[in-house]
Protein backbone atom coordinates (compact mmCIF):
# COMPACT_ATOMS: atom_id res chain seq x y z
CA UNK A 1 0.00 0.00 0.00
CA UNK A 2 1.46 3.26 -0.86
CA UNK A 3 1.98 6.19 1.94
CA UNK A 4 0.81 9.59 1.44
CA UNK A 5 3.96 10.78 1.48
CA UNK A 6 7.39 9.72 1.31
CA UNK A 7 11.23 11.60 1.54
CA UNK A 8 13.35 9.53 0.29
CA UNK A 9 17.10 8.86 0.22
CA UNK A 10 17.90 11.32 2.83
CA UNK A 11 20.25 11.59 5.73
CA UNK A 12 18.00 11.25 8.79
CA UNK A 13 18.74 13.23 12.07
CA UNK A 14 15.99 12.02 14.07
CA UNK A 15 16.33 14.78 17.47
CA UNK A 16 17.38 12.18 19.57
CA UNK A 17 20.95 13.48 19.80
CA UNK A 18 21.77 10.67 17.23
CA UNK A 19 24.05 11.39 14.36
CA UNK A 20 22.46 10.94 10.36
CA UNK A 21 22.29 7.78 9.36
CA UNK A 22 20.61 7.32 5.93
CA UNK A 23 16.95 6.64 5.17
CA UNK A 24 13.22 7.22 4.26
CA UNK A 25 10.31 8.69 5.77
CA UNK A 26 6.84 7.19 5.37
CA UNK A 27 4.50 9.51 6.24
CA UNK A 28 0.08 8.66 6.37
CA UNK A 29 -2.50 10.87 7.76
CA UNK A 30 -0.19 13.50 9.46
CA UNK A 31 1.33 10.66 11.49
CA UNK A 32 5.03 8.95 10.78
CA UNK A 33 4.21 5.12 10.25
CA UNK A 34 7.59 4.61 8.65
CA UNK A 35 11.52 5.29 9.39
CA UNK A 36 14.39 3.59 7.31
CA UNK A 37 14.18 1.78 4.38
CA UNK A 38 10.85 2.46 2.59
CA UNK A 39 9.99 -0.07 0.12
CA UNK A 40 6.77 1.47 -0.50
CA UNK A 41 5.80 4.15 -3.33
CA UNK A 42 4.46 7.35 -1.83
CA UNK A 43 1.70 9.07 -3.64
CA UNK A 44 3.46 12.47 -3.13
CA UNK A 45 7.30 11.85 -3.02
CA UNK A 46 10.44 14.34 -2.04
CA UNK A 47 14.12 13.60 -3.12
CA UNK A 48 16.08 14.15 0.01
CA UNK A 49 19.01 12.77 -1.88
CA UNK A 50 21.91 15.03 -0.16
CA UNK A 51 19.77 16.51 1.82
CA UNK A 52 19.43 16.56 5.80
CA UNK A 53 16.01 15.33 7.34
CA UNK A 54 14.87 16.51 10.84
CA UNK A 55 11.88 16.79 12.61
CA UNK A 56 10.75 20.61 12.48
CA UNK A 57 11.93 23.26 14.67
CA UNK A 58 10.16 24.18 17.80
CA UNK A 59 10.52 27.78 18.57
CA UNK A 60 9.74 28.25 22.43
CA UNK A 61 9.67 32.51 22.15
CA UNK A 62 7.49 34.55 19.99
CA UNK A 63 5.09 36.96 19.83
CA UNK A 64 2.42 35.96 16.95
CA UNK A 65 0.11 36.77 19.33
CA UNK A 66 -1.20 39.68 16.95
CA UNK A 67 0.32 38.74 13.90
CA UNK A 68 -1.08 35.19 12.94
CA UNK A 69 -4.41 37.43 13.01
CA UNK A 70 -3.06 38.64 9.49
CA UNK A 71 -0.46 36.39 8.39
CA UNK A 72 -1.23 32.69 9.56
CA UNK A 73 1.68 31.57 7.85
CA UNK A 74 3.73 33.37 10.45
CA UNK A 75 6.68 34.01 8.68
CA UNK A 76 9.38 34.36 8.89
CA UNK A 77 9.96 31.47 11.00
CA UNK A 78 7.52 29.13 8.56
CA UNK A 79 10.64 30.13 6.10
CA UNK A 80 13.78 28.88 8.87
CA UNK A 81 11.94 25.46 9.40
CA UNK A 82 9.76 25.75 12.21
CA UNK A 83 6.86 24.11 12.85
CA UNK A 84 5.64 24.99 15.93
CA UNK A 85 5.75 28.24 17.84
CA UNK A 86 4.70 28.98 21.60
CA UNK A 87 3.56 32.54 21.59
CA UNK A 88 2.27 34.48 24.92
CA UNK A 89 5.62 34.76 26.15
CA UNK A 90 6.87 37.88 28.87
CA UNK A 91 3.64 38.13 30.76
CA UNK A 92 1.89 40.25 27.29
CA UNK A 93 -0.93 38.00 25.70
CA UNK A 94 -4.70 39.55 24.74
CA UNK A 95 -6.18 37.04 26.53
CA UNK A 96 -8.08 36.72 28.93
CA UNK A 97 -9.76 40.30 27.77
CA UNK A 98 -12.76 42.61 28.81
CA UNK A 99 -14.34 44.13 25.64
CA UNK A 100 -13.20 47.51 27.83
CA UNK A 101 -9.65 46.01 27.72
CA UNK A 102 -8.60 46.13 24.17
CA UNK A 103 -7.13 49.39 23.60
CA UNK A 104 -5.70 49.02 27.12
CA UNK A 105 -3.87 45.75 26.17
CA UNK A 106 -3.34 46.73 22.29
CA UNK A 107 -1.43 49.60 23.89
CA UNK A 108 0.67 47.90 26.30
CA UNK A 109 1.40 45.41 23.45
CA UNK A 110 2.70 48.39 21.35
CA UNK A 111 5.01 49.51 23.68
CA UNK A 112 6.43 46.08 24.86
CA UNK A 113 6.59 44.39 21.55
CA UNK A 114 6.51 47.06 19.13
CA UNK A 115 4.07 45.76 17.36
CA UNK A 116 1.68 48.50 16.08
CA UNK A 117 -1.74 49.21 18.16
CA UNK A 118 -3.62 50.24 15.05
CA UNK A 119 -2.55 46.77 12.77
CA UNK A 120 -3.43 44.66 16.63
CA UNK A 121 -7.27 46.06 17.07
CA UNK A 122 -7.83 45.67 13.12
CA UNK A 123 -5.69 42.69 12.31
CA UNK A 124 -7.26 40.04 14.91
CA UNK A 125 -11.12 39.48 15.27
CA UNK A 126 -11.08 39.94 19.20
CA UNK A 127 -14.12 37.59 19.85
CA UNK A 128 -13.31 36.22 22.76
CA UNK A 129 -12.78 37.00 26.52
CA UNK A 130 -11.25 33.93 28.15
CA UNK A 131 -7.82 32.26 26.82
CA UNK A 132 -9.89 29.45 25.34
CA UNK A 133 -12.21 31.50 23.69
CA UNK A 134 -8.55 33.02 21.78
CA UNK A 135 -7.45 30.00 21.03
CA UNK A 136 -11.11 28.94 19.57
CA UNK A 137 -10.04 32.01 17.39
CA UNK A 138 -6.45 31.09 16.28
CA UNK A 139 -8.00 28.10 15.04
CA UNK A 140 -10.62 29.62 13.05
CA UNK A 141 -7.60 30.83 11.91
CA UNK A 142 -5.82 27.93 10.15
CA UNK A 143 -2.00 28.66 10.98
CA UNK A 144 -0.03 27.37 8.60
CA UNK A 145 2.43 25.96 11.99
CA UNK A 146 1.15 24.49 14.94
CA UNK A 147 0.65 27.29 17.83
CA UNK A 148 0.78 27.16 21.43
CA UNK A 149 0.40 29.27 23.84
CA UNK A 150 0.99 30.88 27.54
CA UNK A 151 -1.28 33.25 29.21
CA UNK A 152 0.06 35.96 30.52
CA UNK A 153 0.19 37.68 34.25
CA UNK A 154 0.10 41.25 32.71
CA UNK A 155 -3.47 40.37 31.54
CA UNK A 156 -4.75 38.16 33.99
CA UNK A 157 -4.21 41.02 36.29
CA UNK A 158 -5.43 43.80 34.09
CA UNK A 159 -9.03 41.48 34.12
CA UNK A 160 -8.95 40.83 37.86
CA UNK A 161 -7.53 43.83 39.07
CA UNK A 162 -8.35 46.53 36.56
CA UNK A 163 -6.69 49.76 37.15
CA UNK A 164 -4.98 49.08 40.23
CA UNK A 165 -3.13 45.91 38.87
CA UNK A 166 -0.67 48.34 37.80
CA UNK A 167 0.98 49.48 41.10
CA UNK A 168 -0.91 48.09 43.79
CA UNK A 169 -0.59 44.44 45.45
CA UNK A 170 -2.97 41.97 45.11
CA UNK A 171 -5.56 41.44 48.32
CA UNK A 172 -6.00 37.48 48.94
CA UNK A 173 -9.46 37.32 47.02
CA UNK A 174 -7.83 39.57 43.90
CA UNK A 175 -4.57 36.50 43.98
CA UNK A 176 -7.26 33.42 43.88
CA UNK A 177 -9.00 34.97 41.06
CA UNK A 178 -5.65 34.98 39.31
CA UNK A 179 -4.96 31.72 40.47
CA UNK A 180 -8.79 30.93 39.50
CA UNK A 181 -8.47 32.58 35.92
CA UNK A 182 -5.26 30.76 35.00
CA UNK A 183 -6.11 27.49 35.93
CA UNK A 184 -9.01 28.02 33.60
CA UNK A 185 -6.98 29.05 31.00
CA UNK A 186 -4.71 26.07 31.22
CA UNK A 187 -7.92 23.40 31.45
CA UNK A 188 -8.97 25.55 27.80
CA UNK A 189 -5.71 24.83 26.57
CA UNK A 190 -2.63 27.26 27.44
CA UNK A 191 0.31 25.43 28.33
CA UNK A 192 1.22 27.38 30.42
CA UNK A 193 1.33 30.90 32.54
CA UNK A 194 4.35 33.75 31.71
CA UNK A 195 5.49 36.61 33.31
CA UNK A 196 7.48 39.50 33.03
CA UNK A 197 9.92 41.00 35.49
CA UNK A 198 11.59 44.01 33.62
CA UNK A 199 11.06 47.64 34.70
CA UNK A 200 11.76 48.46 30.85
CA UNK A 201 8.44 46.81 29.77
CA UNK A 202 5.83 49.95 30.34
CA UNK A 203 2.70 50.90 29.17
CA UNK A 204 2.04 53.63 26.71
CA UNK A 205 1.96 56.29 29.94
CA UNK A 206 5.53 55.07 31.09
CA UNK A 207 4.41 52.93 33.94
CA UNK A 208 5.65 49.07 34.26
CA UNK A 209 3.09 46.46 33.13
CA UNK A 210 1.15 44.94 35.72
CA UNK A 211 2.83 41.99 37.58
CA UNK A 212 6.42 43.41 37.15
CA UNK A 213 6.72 44.15 40.84
CA UNK A 214 4.18 41.85 42.20
CA UNK A 215 4.90 40.17 45.40
CA UNK A 216 7.06 36.62 44.85
CA UNK A 217 4.31 35.13 46.84
CA UNK A 218 1.67 36.01 44.08
CA UNK A 219 4.01 34.44 41.30
CA UNK A 220 4.65 31.34 43.59
CA UNK A 221 0.64 30.75 44.10
CA UNK A 222 -0.27 31.07 40.37
CA UNK A 223 2.76 28.79 39.67
CA UNK A 224 1.46 26.34 42.36
CA UNK A 225 -1.78 25.80 39.68
CA UNK A 226 0.26 25.91 36.75
CA UNK A 227 2.41 22.98 38.05
CA UNK A 228 -0.70 21.15 39.41
CA UNK A 229 -2.11 20.86 35.76
CA UNK A 230 1.42 19.81 34.32
CA UNK A 231 1.94 23.46 32.77
CA UNK A 232 4.92 25.08 32.35
CA UNK A 233 6.20 28.97 33.71
CA UNK A 234 7.86 31.01 31.63
CA UNK A 235 9.98 34.08 32.69
CA UNK A 236 11.79 37.29 31.61
CA UNK A 237 13.84 39.17 33.66
CA UNK A 238 13.54 37.65 36.92
CA UNK A 239 16.29 36.99 39.03
CA UNK A 240 17.36 33.13 39.38
CA UNK A 241 16.66 33.09 42.96
CA UNK A 242 13.02 33.83 42.17
CA UNK A 243 13.17 31.16 39.82
CA UNK A 244 14.68 28.37 41.86
CA UNK A 245 11.82 29.36 44.88
CA UNK A 246 9.70 28.85 42.00
CA UNK A 247 10.65 25.33 41.05
CA UNK A 248 11.41 24.72 44.34
CA UNK A 249 7.70 25.50 45.85
CA UNK A 250 6.18 24.09 42.48
CA UNK A 251 8.47 21.35 41.34
CA UNK A 252 7.30 22.45 38.01
CA UNK A 253 8.84 23.39 34.56
CA UNK A 254 10.68 26.43 34.45
CA UNK A 255 11.76 27.99 31.36
CA UNK A 256 13.53 32.00 31.27
CA UNK A 257 15.69 33.96 29.03
CA UNK A 258 18.67 34.77 29.89
CA UNK A 259 22.40 35.40 28.44
CA UNK A 260 26.33 35.67 28.55
CA UNK A 261 26.34 39.23 29.68
CA UNK A 262 28.16 42.07 28.74
CA UNK A 263 31.05 40.25 26.74
CA UNK A 264 33.54 39.22 29.23
CA UNK A 265 34.72 35.82 28.78
CA UNK A 266 34.68 35.25 32.98
CA UNK A 267 31.54 36.99 33.33
CA UNK A 268 29.83 34.59 31.19
CA UNK A 269 31.78 31.95 32.54
CA UNK A 270 30.03 32.69 36.02
CA UNK A 271 26.86 33.29 34.46
CA UNK A 272 27.00 29.49 33.28
CA UNK A 273 28.03 28.48 36.56
CA UNK A 274 25.17 29.94 38.39
CA UNK A 275 22.71 28.78 36.16
CA UNK A 276 23.55 25.18 36.06
CA UNK A 277 23.77 25.65 39.99
CA UNK A 278 19.97 26.71 40.01
CA UNK A 279 19.10 23.85 37.58
CA UNK A 280 20.38 21.03 39.50
CA UNK A 281 17.25 18.74 41.14
CA UNK A 282 15.16 21.40 39.11
CA UNK A 283 13.34 21.40 35.76
CA UNK A 284 14.88 25.00 34.90
CA UNK A 285 15.34 25.72 31.36
CA UNK A 286 17.14 28.78 29.99
CA UNK A 287 17.31 30.40 25.98
CA UNK A 288 19.26 32.99 24.51
CA UNK A 289 19.65 34.66 21.16
CA UNK A 290 22.38 32.61 19.16
CA UNK A 291 24.13 35.75 18.12
CA UNK A 292 25.07 39.29 19.12
CA UNK A 293 21.73 41.33 19.16
CA UNK A 294 19.95 44.49 19.91
CA UNK A 295 19.00 47.06 17.53
CA UNK A 296 19.39 47.24 13.49
CA UNK A 297 20.40 50.61 11.81
CA UNK A 298 19.75 51.59 8.37
CA UNK A 299 18.07 54.02 5.98
CA UNK A 300 15.54 51.48 5.38
CA UNK A 301 15.08 51.16 9.45
CA UNK A 302 15.50 53.06 12.40
CA UNK A 303 18.87 55.71 12.56
CA UNK A 304 21.28 56.31 14.77
CA UNK A 305 21.58 59.94 15.49
CA UNK A 306 18.85 62.23 17.50
CA UNK A 307 18.42 65.49 15.96
CA UNK A 308 15.82 67.81 13.52
CA UNK A 309 17.94 66.80 10.11
CA UNK A 310 18.15 63.00 11.30
CA UNK A 311 14.20 63.16 12.59
CA UNK A 312 13.19 64.92 9.39
CA UNK A 313 14.46 61.84 7.45
CA UNK A 314 13.37 59.42 9.92
CA UNK A 315 9.90 60.64 9.75
CA UNK A 316 9.65 59.66 5.66
CA UNK A 317 7.92 56.88 5.15
CA UNK A 318 9.04 55.93 1.76
CA UNK A 319 12.90 54.64 1.40
CA UNK A 320 13.17 56.59 -2.38
CA UNK A 321 12.47 60.16 -0.28
CA UNK A 322 14.84 59.14 2.21
CA UNK A 323 17.23 58.02 -0.56
CA UNK A 324 16.64 61.67 -2.04
CA UNK A 325 17.44 63.58 1.20
CA UNK A 326 20.46 61.82 1.71
CA UNK A 327 21.83 63.01 -1.92
CA UNK A 328 21.26 66.39 -0.92
CA UNK A 329 24.90 67.65 0.55
CA UNK A 330 23.60 70.05 2.55
CA UNK A 331 21.12 67.75 3.69
CA UNK A 332 24.10 65.33 5.10
CA UNK A 333 26.23 68.29 6.10
CA UNK A 334 23.13 68.95 8.60
CA UNK A 335 23.28 65.27 9.67
CA UNK A 336 26.96 65.16 10.32
CA UNK A 337 27.03 67.80 12.49
CA UNK A 338 24.35 67.10 14.60
CA UNK A 339 25.89 63.18 14.45
CA UNK A 340 29.09 65.30 15.94
CA UNK A 341 27.09 67.39 18.90
CA UNK A 342 24.22 65.33 19.72
CA UNK A 343 26.78 61.71 19.46
CA UNK A 344 25.01 58.52 18.68
CA UNK A 345 21.18 57.42 20.46
CA UNK A 346 22.39 54.74 22.97
CA UNK A 347 19.80 52.14 23.22
CA UNK A 348 20.31 50.82 27.01
CA UNK A 349 23.33 52.37 27.62
CA UNK A 350 25.29 50.36 24.62
CA UNK A 351 27.76 52.45 23.04
CA UNK A 352 28.33 53.25 18.86
CA UNK A 353 31.45 51.08 19.48
CA UNK A 354 28.91 48.28 19.46
CA UNK A 355 27.57 49.19 16.08
CA UNK A 356 28.38 46.57 13.39
CA UNK A 357 27.94 46.54 9.90
CA UNK A 358 26.65 43.44 8.00
CA UNK A 359 27.97 43.74 4.79
CA UNK A 360 27.12 43.39 1.47
CA UNK A 361 27.04 39.37 0.94
CA UNK A 362 24.86 36.78 0.10
CA UNK A 363 23.89 36.27 3.94
CA UNK A 364 24.24 38.86 6.93
CA UNK A 365 27.39 39.41 8.94
CA UNK A 366 26.61 38.50 12.23
CA UNK A 367 30.28 37.82 13.85
CA UNK A 368 32.50 39.99 11.89
CA UNK A 369 35.45 40.88 13.75
CA UNK A 370 36.86 44.83 14.91
CA UNK A 371 37.08 45.73 11.72
CA UNK A 372 33.66 45.39 11.11
CA UNK A 373 32.62 48.10 13.59
CA UNK A 374 31.21 51.34 12.40
CA UNK A 375 33.70 53.35 14.50
CA UNK A 376 36.84 50.62 12.77
CA UNK A 377 35.25 51.32 9.28
CA UNK A 378 34.96 55.19 10.03
CA UNK A 379 39.09 55.52 11.55
CA UNK A 380 39.91 53.14 8.38
CA UNK A 381 38.59 55.70 5.97
CA UNK A 382 39.39 59.19 8.05
CA UNK A 383 35.76 60.19 8.42
CA UNK A 384 33.08 60.44 11.27
CA UNK A 385 31.11 57.59 12.17
CA UNK A 386 28.52 59.09 10.70
CA UNK A 387 29.72 59.74 7.26
CA UNK A 388 30.82 56.42 7.03
CA UNK A 389 26.90 55.03 8.02
CA UNK A 390 25.70 57.82 5.54
CA UNK A 391 28.07 57.09 2.67
CA UNK A 392 27.79 53.22 3.08
CA UNK A 393 23.46 53.65 2.84
CA UNK A 394 23.71 55.50 -0.13
CA UNK A 395 26.51 53.16 -2.20
CA UNK A 396 23.87 50.28 -1.13
CA UNK A 397 20.82 52.76 -2.36
CA UNK A 398 19.52 52.22 1.59
CA UNK A 399 19.72 48.44 1.80
CA UNK A 400 22.54 49.02 4.44
CA UNK A 401 21.97 47.47 7.73
CA UNK A 402 23.72 47.96 10.89
CA UNK A 403 23.29 45.72 13.97
CA UNK A 404 24.00 47.20 17.30
CA UNK A 405 25.19 44.10 19.42
CA UNK A 406 23.61 45.03 22.71
CA UNK A 407 22.95 41.34 23.80
CA UNK A 408 25.16 38.39 23.79
CA UNK A 409 28.34 40.96 21.99
CA UNK A 410 30.75 38.52 21.82
CA UNK A 411 30.54 35.70 20.14
CA UNK A 412 33.09 33.30 22.28
CA UNK A 413 31.18 34.31 25.62
CA UNK A 414 28.12 33.25 24.07
CA UNK A 415 29.58 29.92 23.38
CA UNK A 416 30.77 29.48 27.11
CA UNK A 417 26.63 29.34 27.44
CA UNK A 418 26.18 27.17 24.58
CA UNK A 419 28.29 24.53 27.11
CA UNK A 420 25.32 24.17 29.79
CA UNK A 421 22.62 21.53 28.54
CA UNK A 422 20.23 23.53 30.54
CA UNK A 423 20.67 26.78 27.35
CA UNK A 424 18.94 26.14 24.54
CA UNK A 425 18.79 28.50 21.60
CA UNK A 426 15.95 30.23 20.66
CA UNK A 427 15.14 34.34 21.87
CA UNK A 428 13.99 35.02 18.04
CA UNK A 429 11.16 37.24 19.72
CA UNK A 430 9.54 36.48 16.15
CA UNK A 431 6.30 38.40 15.64
CA UNK A 432 7.27 41.32 17.99
CA UNK A 433 10.20 44.50 17.82
CA UNK A 434 8.79 44.10 14.41
CA UNK A 435 10.57 47.66 13.01
CA UNK A 436 13.94 47.30 15.11
CA UNK A 437 15.52 43.68 15.12
CA UNK A 438 15.05 40.80 13.34
CA UNK A 439 16.34 37.55 15.15
CA UNK A 440 13.89 35.39 13.58
CA UNK A 441 16.59 33.10 11.77
CA UNK A 442 18.14 31.85 14.91
CA UNK A 443 17.58 28.17 13.78
CA UNK A 444 18.99 28.66 10.52
CA UNK A 445 21.85 30.93 11.98
CA UNK A 446 22.72 27.66 14.41
CA UNK A 447 22.89 25.57 11.29
CA UNK A 448 25.11 28.13 9.13
CA UNK A 449 26.99 28.84 12.00
CA UNK A 450 26.96 26.52 15.05
CA UNK A 451 27.09 23.45 13.09
CA UNK A 452 28.87 24.04 9.73
CA UNK A 453 31.09 27.16 9.88
CA UNK A 454 32.22 26.58 13.84
CA UNK A 455 31.75 23.29 14.11
CA UNK A 456 30.79 24.46 17.96
CA UNK A 457 27.89 21.54 17.84
CA UNK A 458 27.21 18.53 15.57
CA UNK A 459 23.97 17.98 14.01
CA UNK A 460 22.75 15.52 16.01
CA UNK A 461 23.25 18.25 19.51
CA UNK A 462 21.85 21.15 17.42
CA UNK A 463 18.82 19.26 15.84
CA UNK A 464 17.99 18.22 19.38
CA UNK A 465 18.16 21.40 21.26
CA UNK A 466 15.75 22.42 18.28
CA UNK A 467 13.89 19.76 18.46
CA UNK A 468 13.10 17.51 20.95
CA UNK A 469 14.17 19.22 23.94
CA UNK A 470 12.26 22.36 23.24
CA UNK A 471 9.09 19.80 22.97
CA UNK A 472 9.70 18.97 25.83
CA UNK A 473 9.75 21.89 27.92
CA UNK A 474 6.38 22.76 26.30
CA UNK A 475 5.27 19.77 27.21
CA UNK A 476 4.81 18.20 23.80
CA UNK A 477 5.23 14.05 23.68
CA UNK A 478 4.30 13.15 20.17
CA UNK A 479 6.43 15.83 18.12
CA UNK A 480 10.06 17.23 18.29
CA UNK A 481 11.66 12.97 16.85
CA UNK A 482 11.50 10.81 13.40
CA UNK A 483 9.80 8.12 15.36
CA UNK A 484 6.98 5.85 13.94
CA UNK A 485 3.84 7.41 15.63
CA UNK A 486 4.84 10.86 16.36
CA UNK A 487 3.55 13.61 14.37
CA UNK A 488 4.75 14.66 11.18
CA UNK A 489 6.57 17.68 11.28
CA UNK A 490 9.76 17.38 9.20
CA UNK A 491 12.39 19.71 7.57
CA UNK A 492 14.50 18.71 4.79
CA UNK A 493 17.50 20.79 3.46
CA UNK A 494 21.05 21.14 2.45
CA UNK A 495 23.23 21.01 5.26
CA UNK A 496 26.34 22.78 3.27
CA UNK A 497 23.97 25.89 1.90
CA UNK A 498 21.50 26.41 4.51
CA UNK A 499 21.80 30.09 5.45
CA UNK A 500 19.89 33.58 6.30
CA UNK A 501 19.24 36.00 3.73
CA UNK A 502 19.51 39.69 5.15
CA UNK A 503 16.59 41.48 6.80
CA UNK A 504 14.71 43.62 4.59
CA UNK A 505 11.75 46.30 5.59
CA UNK A 506 8.64 45.81 3.98
CA UNK A 507 5.48 47.31 4.86
CA UNK A 508 2.49 44.43 4.91
CA UNK A 509 0.89 44.81 8.77
CA UNK A 510 -2.48 46.04 8.50
CA UNK A 511 -2.61 49.61 7.44
CA UNK A 512 0.67 49.12 5.86
CA UNK A 513 2.66 49.81 8.92
CA UNK A 514 6.35 48.34 8.57
CA UNK A 515 7.96 45.43 9.89
CA UNK A 516 11.56 43.42 9.21
CA UNK A 517 10.98 39.95 7.31
CA UNK A 518 14.12 38.03 6.16
CA UNK A 519 13.95 34.99 3.63
CA UNK A 520 16.63 31.58 3.41
CA UNK A 521 18.06 29.52 1.44
CA UNK A 522 18.86 25.42 1.23
CA UNK A 523 15.32 24.26 2.43
CA UNK A 524 14.13 22.40 0.79
CA UNK A 525 11.01 21.59 2.16
CA UNK A 526 9.26 21.85 5.41
CA UNK A 527 6.54 19.64 6.15
CA UNK A 528 3.80 20.43 8.87
CA UNK A 529 1.07 17.68 10.12
CA UNK A 530 1.70 15.59 6.56
CA UNK A 531 1.43 18.75 4.68
CA UNK A 532 4.10 20.44 2.69
CA UNK A 533 3.95 24.26 4.31
CA UNK A 534 7.13 25.35 2.35
CA UNK A 535 8.65 24.35 -1.00
CA UNK A 536 11.97 25.72 -2.31
CA UNK A 537 11.09 28.37 -0.09
CA UNK A 538 7.67 29.20 -1.33
CA UNK A 539 4.16 28.49 0.68
CA UNK A 540 2.11 26.00 -1.00
CA UNK A 541 -0.45 27.66 0.06
CA UNK A 542 -1.46 24.62 2.71
CA UNK A 543 -2.44 25.52 6.12
CA UNK A 544 -2.18 22.14 8.19
CA UNK A 545 -1.15 23.42 11.53
CA UNK A 546 -2.97 22.78 14.75
CA UNK A 547 -3.44 24.61 17.71
CA UNK A 548 -1.49 22.51 20.58
CA UNK A 549 -4.00 22.54 23.54
CA UNK A 550 -2.04 21.39 26.83
CA UNK A 551 -3.39 18.19 27.78
CA UNK A 552 -2.30 17.42 31.53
Amino acid sequence: MAHDLVIRGGMVVDGTGREAAAGDIGIDGGVITAVGKVAEKGHREIDAGGMTVTPGFVDIHTHFDAQIGWDPDCTPVSWHGVTTALLGNCGVTFAPCRPTDRELLAGMMETVEDIPRNAILTGLPWSWEDYGGYLDAIEKIQPGINIAGLVGHSAVRFYVMGERAVEEQATPDELRQMTDVVARSIDAGAVGFSMNRLAMHTLPDGRAIPGTFADASELIAISRAVAQRNGLVQAVGAELALLRNIADATAGRVLCSYGAGGGDLAMAEQRRTALEDICVGRDITAITQVRGSGMLYGLQASLPVRGAAWGRVQRMTDLADRLAALDDPQTRDAMIEEARHNGFKENLGTPIEQVFYMGTGVSPDYTGGEETSLVAMARAHGEHWAETFLRISRETRGKALFTLRMFNPNIDALAHMFKSAHCFPSLGDSGAHVSQVMDAGWATFMLSYWVRQRGFFTMGEAIQRMTSMPARVIGLKDRGTLAVGMRADVNVFDADKVAERHPEMVHDLPGGARRFSQRATGYRATIVNGQVNVLDGEHTGVRAGKVLRHRP
